[in-house]
């Protein structure tokens, strides 16, 4: 089996080809939805005592009350307090730098007034309460958590409450250092489908909250996709993917571990190279099998770059961006000598990271930007978490007594016109004659 498949854009089966590549099974496990509708249900209906069981058969963690569950921010604290430097310092950088950027995002309320004194306008305002998962065990990513709750509290959100599992009882200081640096209220050790419906439905203990975002296994997605619609969600995301469009001006060596970024997060995750210089496509080809052993991740590389992966020979670079568009990738590296002359072109990447300098894990961590980003071609019409997800926009309308004589003959003879008699009679209450 190659190490990674090779494709020619320019060739008459290709489109076939691509559409092979890109096909993500994205069905439901009929055993995981049931198990998570069971719990979800169990949960609405007995609120702590099902979390409390839950808590105790998945995580191995008994406790009397959901309230002892709750991690003190005295803990929060600690666990920053006790980071090695490097790793606090680190932390704190990405924390301000994700902080000043999603600050240039918040939006205001605005109006304008019509020359008859109708005054018509939007006001924004921020999420009530909001609930972020985050995984634990064995993953731990204060990433994540800055990621979602900086552009919470940036927006305003009034309450922030945190849910992460504690297999056993262990509690990850990174994670919580990052809760405390993220300004998140409230922390509990609770994990999976439970953790998702006490947020959504609210129990004795814990306050229902008006969106849940943040990452999880297959039962915290089932989760949040049946509770949409009682609360708000972020997305539901599918595998990791990278993007690269090349024209060989940036070492081989660098887009082979580029490459490796993504494909290494699990056996469905995606990475791709398009560059008009086949011999480049070699190089980089040659630089991942050179560096492919010395990967820890190295099996998991192998299954996803040979399944998912492929270097795909493209005509030119325009050609290359038609097939960006087509593809709509999570991550997108225009690894060329002038990026910005291609960036008129792309319509459809979660994230642009632009030049040979700008790769993708710094945008995961501490560029400042989200790494909340569509996947699976969502690209085409959804955006990386941001401020916006937090906050509401409600229409302003005032009219005055003028503008209600124009637009009351107007609605009056619209709604007629659709039988809706009440609506009419409405507006022409407020006409002069």
């Amino acid at each position: 089996m190659p190490l990674i498949n090779r494709l020619d854009a320019r060739a008459a089966d290709f489109d076939a080809a691509l559409a092979r590549l890109l096909a993500y099974d994205a069905s439901q496990d009929e055993a995981i939805e049931t198990t998570v509708r069971d719990i979800l249900e169990d949960v609405r209906t007995r609120g702590d005592a099902a979390v409390l069981d839950y808590t105790r058969r998945f995580d191995h963690v008994a406790a009397d009350s959901v309230a002892a569950l709750e991690i003190p921010r005295t803990e929060l604290q600690a666990a920053l307090g006790g980071l090695p430097a490097d790793q606090r310092h680190a932390l704190e950088a990405a924390a301000d730098r994700v902080r000043r950027y999603h600050e240039h995002q918040i939006a205001q309320t605005w109006t304008y007034t019509e020359p008859d004194g109708t005054m018509l306008g939007q006001q924004i305002t921020p999420l009530d309460r909001a609930g972020l998962y985050v995984p634990g065990g064995k993953a731990a990513y204060p990433s994540s958590v800055l990621m979602n709750a900086i552009p919470a509290k940036v927006a305003g959100v009034r309450e922030l409450i945190m849910v992460t599992p504690t297999p056993g009882g262990t509690r990850n200081p990174l994670v919580l250092a990052a809760a405390m640096l993220g300004g998140v209220d409230r922390v509990f050790a609770l994990g999976g489908a439970q953790a998702v419906g006490a947020l959504a439905y609210g129990t004795q203990t814990l306050p229902a909250v008006d969106k849940i975002t943040g990452p999880g296994n297959a039962y915290v997605a089932a989760a949040k996709r049946r509770v949409f619609g009682t609360v708000g969600i972020d997305m539901i995301a599918g595998p990791s993917e990278i993007l690269v469009l090349a024209d060989g001006s940036t070492p081989a060596e660098w887009l082979a571990i580029d490459l490796f970024s993504q494909a290494e997060h699990d056996e469905l995750a995606q990475a791709i190279l398009l560059c008009p210089d086949a011999a480049y496509l070699d190089a980089v080809e040659a630089a991942m099998a050179d560096a492919l052993p010395r990967q820890p991740r190295v099996d998991i590389l192998r299954t996803s770059l040979s399944r998912r992966g492929a270097l795909i020979h493209v005509r030119d670079l325009d050609h290359a961006c038609e097939i960006v568009n087509r593809i709509a990738p999570e991550h997108l590296e225009l690894s060329v000598r002038d990026p910005q002359a291609l960036l008129p072109n792309i319509r459809h990447a979660g994230a642009i990271f632009l030049g040979a300098y700008s790769s993708e894990p710094l945008g995961d961590y501490c560029a400042g930007p989200n790494h909340v980003l569509p996947t699976a071609r969502t690209a085409r019409f959804s955006s990386p978490l941001g401020v916006y997800d937090f906050q509401k926009r409600s229409s302003l309308i005032q009219v005055s007594q003028t503008g209600s004589q124009t637009l009351g003959r107007i609605a009056d003879t619209l709604a007629r016109g659709e039988g809706l008699y009440a609506h009419a009679q409405s507006a022409r209450l407020r006409l002069a004659d």
